[in-house]
């Protein structure tokens, strides 16, 4: 039930109320208003009687009385009168006329009792006022009733009946309270009419402010509530539609502020308080993301990140992310489908080994085949009607990492929709994958040889620990190789310094092609270089050693003065065998070492425990 309905409602059983009671009051009034006055008629008429006889008694006149009483029954307004001898008087007088004698039990009673009696009662079918009323012997006043009657004063003589006839009070008595309640009435309805004028403006308001905020929390913003009056109703009104006009100019601004920011493009339609919340709010998980990746120690743990965020929040189940290697111009697999060990599976292989043939990395842009089937070659759909779209992650200008979305042929649209929440991601992750990057640049550059491309001494001396341990736990040996080539500082002072440093690039060139990955070359200074083979011990080590000294001596460097070859003499020692600590068994390769360069150079020589004496000379 709308507001103006239930405040007339409950204004018209007010006034029902109202006018009921008025109209009972009224009845009620008027009843006790109309008996009073019949009260008040048939006593001025009883004592017109008592006064009519006494006069008739003392002209002698008494036996008229019946006409007397006669003539008084035809007064307007009264129907019957009658007397009544009491047992005093008949007792002295005698009974009297006939009419006179006490037949009516009402006579009787007040005969008995002295007291009036007053009654409404129906004679043939009119309404009647019937009174008794007694007539009482006093010694007071003129003439003195004692002086005739010969009894004791308060002595009931008789009485007089009275009877008033009531119909036409009571009629015009229900006209009166049927006037005074249409009246009422009217006045109700004119009150009604005036109250349902007054409110009618508020309950429209009321209306219209209940419509107008029903669809602003729907996200609508342009209802407008009409002003019907310059009151506090019109003020309210007023204040609801600036208020709407504000919220509609500003969500309207955030959403759009944002959807630049995400590069997406706001949907008009739909509920846009909730479009705005969560476009504000995937900023914010966004800006979260980007404080959490920027405490991650690797790159590794950030391309995870993006991996679980893809799967867990957007329910994304085939995807590939792919790091690009700027300097190689290769790609690298960080993880597909979430897992960090596969390989490319949804694109060709060449993009591996030639990341020019991607065309996200290539571009630098959005690459989407859902919008534009076939758009790249490059891509190998995992079943028929799949699509792709691949994001760049962009770090200086160029893509330094793509993520890919597989999405089938019913999942095309909804992948096209996320692509802006997860671009978010990407944007906050690229600047942190190229600190990353640089920071790991910065790192390796300054643990490498910049000459060499060797691990220079620092990185050996952090290596130690783990080095150590590992061959501790797993029960493994290891061995070092001491390298110097031999008569280096004649390079140098005969060719110059260009030609010392090419046959130093040469020498690494050949130490890195000579070990396995697992192994770790190192310039350890000037011309003298240190190898450790991991799980090798000192047989394999030395084959190595004299595999490495066969080919430097067979190396020729070309030089513009000439062609140059060079030996290289080489010491080598096994941990634990010669030794329980790493620099204890590097100091016995460089025993051997030097025992190699006394004992005549271009040879490989094994530590001896006698080529170190207790003094530690050797």
């Amino acid at each position: 039930m709308k507001l103006l309905d239930k405040i007339l409602l409950v204004s018209a059983i007010i006034l029902a109320v109202l006018i009921t009671g008025l109209t009972a009051l009224s009845a009620l009034s008027l009843r006790q208003f109309s008996l009073y006055t019949a009260e008040r008629h048939a006593r001025s008429v009883a004592e017109t009687v008592k006064v009519g006889l006494t006069e008739s008694m003392i002209n002698g006149t008494i036996g008229k009385r019946q006409q007397f009483l006669a003539r008084l029954s035809g007064v307007p307004g009264v129907s019957h009168v009658r007397i009544t001898r009491g047992p005093a008087v008949i007792a002295q007088f005698g009974p009297g006329l006939a009419n006179e004698g006490a037949s009516q039990e009402d006579v009787k009673q007040v005969l008995a009792s002295g007291r009036e009696l007053f009654d409404l009662v129906e004679v043939n079918d009119d309404l009647t006022f019937h009174a008794v009323i007694p007539y009482i012997a006093t010694d007071q006043g003129l003439p003195n009733c004692l002086q005739c009657h010969k009894v004791a004063a308060g002595t009931v003589l008789g009485t007089v009946t009275v009877d008033i006839p009531f119909t036409e009070v009571r009629r015009q008595g229900l006209v009166g309270v049927g006037l005074v309640s249409l009246a009422v009435m009217v006045a109700a309805l004119v009150a009604l009419a005036l109250l349902r004028r007054l409110m009618r403006p508020l309950a429209e308001t009321a209306q219209a402010v209940q419509e107008v905020t029903s669809r602003a929390v729907g996200g609508n913003f342009s209802g407008r509530v009409r002003q019907h009056s310059s009151d506090e109703v019109g003020d309210i009104a007023l204040n609801i539609n600036l208020l709407m006009e504000f919220l509609q100019r500003e969500v309207s601004t955030i959403r759009n502020r944002v959807g630049e920011l995400m590069g997406f493009r706001a949907d008009e339609s739909g509920n846009q308080l909730v479009h705005t919340t969560e476009l504000v709010e995937s900023l914010v998980e966004a800006s979260q993301f980007k404080q959490a990746i920027e405490e991650d120690q690797t790159k590794a743990e950030i391309y995870q990140r993006l991996a679980d965020m893809l799967r867990v929040k957007y329910d994304i189940k085939r995807f590939s992310i792919y790091e690009v290697a700027s300097s190689k111009n290769r790609m690298t697999a960080m993880s597909i489908d979430g897992d960090p060990g596969a390989t490319c599976r949804y694109c060709d292989p060449q993009v591996m080994v030639e990341a020019g043939y991607c065309r996200a990395r290539r571009t630098g842009h959005e690459v989407n085949s859902v919008a534009f089937p076939g758009l790249c070659t490059m891509f190998r759909p995992g079943a028929e009607g799949d699509s792709h779209v691949c994001l760049p992650i962009n770090q200086s200008g160029t893509a330094g990492a793509v993520v890919q979305i597989v999405a089938a042929r019913d999942e095309g649209d909804l992948a096209s929709l996320l692509v802006p929440f997860v671009s978010v991601y990407l944007r906050e992750a690229g600047p942190v994958l190229e600190a990353k990057r640089l920071m790991e640049h910065l790192r390796e550059n300054s643990l490498r040889d910049p000459m060499t491309g060797l691990y220079n001494r620092r990185f050996l001396e952090d290596y130690v620990g783990a080095l150590v341990g590992s061959a501790q736990r797993r029960k493994s040996p290891f061995s070092v190789l001491m390298l110097d080539l031999d008569f280096f500082k004649q390079v140098n002072d005969t060719h110059g310094h260009e030609a010392g440093d090419k046959v130093i690039k040469t020498l690494a060139d050949i130490l890195q092609r000579s070990v396995r990955s697992s192994d770790m070359a190192v310039r350890y200074g000037g011309e003298e270089f240190l190898m450790v083979l991991t799980d090798t011990g000192i047989e394999p080590a030395l084959k190595v050693a004299e595999k490495i000294r066969a080919e430097v001596e067979a190396t020729k460097v070309p030089l513009p003065s000439g062609i140059l070859q060079k030996t290289i003499s080489i010491g080598v020692s096994e941990f634990p065998t010669d030794a329980d600590t790493f620099w204890q068994v590097v100091k016995f390769a460089d025993v051997a070492l030097y025992k190699a360069k006394t004992g005549g150079r271009n040879q490989v020589v094994r530590f001896l425990p006698e080529m170190w004496d207790s003094t530690g000379s050797y």
